[in-house]
């Protein structure tokens, strides 16, 4: 067993969410070989992290590549609960500090998808943003946001590294004429999949609301990572 700061960890089950991270970042999927040499570990022990991953539907394979599987799915669908109850609060007090349509936004492969969203209560017009609506990651101030809420990479647009820099990403008619958006990535890891931010009409930044964002997402990031979920107080 590995030391870890909060005491000891499993190392199996530490290869095992590993092993299920490096597969959520690779879109081809990843082989045995992959797998063994990214974890510097043996194959054998590979398979076997594979064999117990696909028995509980977490992993499948397509040839000799595996890919994630329909459970991973399965188990992200019990989050939305958890992410309305949690983060629809934080939307509103956003869209009403802001006089903005307020939006949680979650990475579904290469697109961020629209999840959750709050319309500002005293606007007389604002832009209506639809749940469940998706576009590319790389468009939008919300997907911009989640990319630069991961460790830095060589194909990250320059929005992206700016973004990463300041904490926050900015678009201006990004993805609608006229509409101004800011986000912050939600980071309970050092992989965000999630972003949190608002959009109004304009066509240009607000900079007064850069830091009210910012600090909502970490606001959402305490609470969807810490144990008062659960009921236990902070230690």
């Amino acid at each position: 067993m590995a030391a870890a700061s909060g005491g000891e960890t499993s190392q199996t089950l530490d290869r095992g969410l590993t092993v299920l991270t490096l597969l959520a970042k690779s879109e081809d999927g990843l082989t045995a070989a992959d797998l063994a040499e990214r974890l510097s570990t043996a194959r054998p022990v590979v398979y076997r992290l594979l064999r117990t991953l696909e028995a509980h539907d977490l992993v499948t394979h397509e040839g000799a590549r595996y890919v994630l599987g329909f459970g991973i799915a399965e188990l992200a669908g019990h989050l939305q609960p958890r992410l309305q109850a949690t983060v629809q609060p934080i939307l509103r007090r956003l869209s009403e500090k802001t006089d903005s349509t307020a939006l949680l936004s979650v990475a579904d492969g290469d697109q961020a998808l629209l999840l959750l969203t709050a319309d500002p209560p005293h606007a007389t017009f604002h832009i209506a943003m639809r749940e469940g609506a998706r576009h590319p990651l790389t468009v939008g101030a919300d997907g911009v946001a989640i990319l630069a809420g991961r460790p830095e990479s060589e194909d990250d647009a320059e929005d992206v590294r700016v973004a990463r820099r300041r904490g926050y990403a900015v678009s201006v008619g990004a993805l609608q004429p006229g509409a101004v958006g800011i986000a912050a990535p939600i980071r309970v890891s050092d992989w965000a999949t999630a972003s949190l931010g608002v959009v109004q009409l304009g066509v240009e930044v607000n900079d007064a609301l850069v830091p009210v964002v910012m600090d909502a997402a970490t606001e959402a990031a305490a609470l969807l990572s810490g144990p008062r979920l659960s009921g236990q107080q902070p230690r």
